[in-house]
């Protein structure tokens, strides 16, 4: 949608500043979203491809790391995302220095959202046919090569289809980082939509992140189709 059409869609409704407020909201999103989503599936696929190999039976088996790791990674998944936001400020100025604005919001999306895709890549790796990895094996192949050649391409659409599941929760979670100052739509929709009663700049907040959504959905859908198809 450009920036022409949504600003005739709003009308005489919402002034000019107020319609660069929400393009610069809209923005912040994008920023924490996007950045917290790469660092997500940075840190979540290897604690994914970990919680496999070392499971019993795994190609790496080591059942006190996978305990230990499988522990850690539900004990963060289990905390509601309100409180971690709070929990994690220590840590977020002692990575970012400070604990408001999208730099500090980046930390605790990180938090949440990494163990939240291991487990979901997780599903998608104990779903290969075990015969292959059986097969590679007895031609001779390395665990390395298992890992790399077997497990991560016949896991791949389902590995994109939970990032893809990740990243729309992700758009979510970084609204509701908007209530501990964070910025981006979430700030916008507490501090005039609710707060001012600014009921069209609610409505535009509520519209924008089911367009963001959507399109995310979309193409996170189309990649996996394509990826499956070769």
């Amino acid at each position: 949608m450009s920036p022409q059409l949504f600003e005739t869609l709003l009308g005489w409704a919402m002034t000019r500043p107020m319609f660069d407020l929400l393009v610069k909201g809209m923005w912040e999103t994008v920023v924490m979203t996007g950045v917290s989503g790469a660092l997500s599936f940075v840190i979540g696929l290897p604690l994914a491809l970990i919680l496999v190999t070392t499971d019993k039976g795994g190609i790496f088996q080591n059942l006190l790391i996978n305990r230990s790791l499988g522990w850690l990674v539900n004990a963060l998944r289990s905390v509601p995302f309100i409180i971690l936001l709070v929990a994690a400020i220590p840590l977020t100025r002692l990575i970012v220095g400070t604990a408001i604005g999208i730099g500090a919001a980046i930390v605790p999306l990180t938090l949440a959202a990494a163990p939240y895709f291991a487990r979901v890549a997780e599903v998608s790796l104990r779903e290969v046919d075990r015969a292959l990895i059986d097969a590679a094996r007895a031609m001779g192949a390395t665990r390395m090569t298992i890992l790399r050649d077997v497990l991560i391409p016949e896991a791949l659409p389902g590995i994109v289809s939970g990032f893809t599941v990740t990243m729309v929760t992700l758009i979510g979670a970084s609204a509701m980082a908007g209530a501990v100052g964070a910025g981006g739509l979430g700030d916008i929709a507490i501090r005039y939509g609710y707060q001012r009663f600014e009921t069209v700049i609610m409505v535009a907040v509520v519209i924008i992140l089911i367009v963001m959504v959507s399109i995310m959905q979309w193409a996170g859908d189309a990649l996996a189709r394509r990826i499956d198809h070769r």
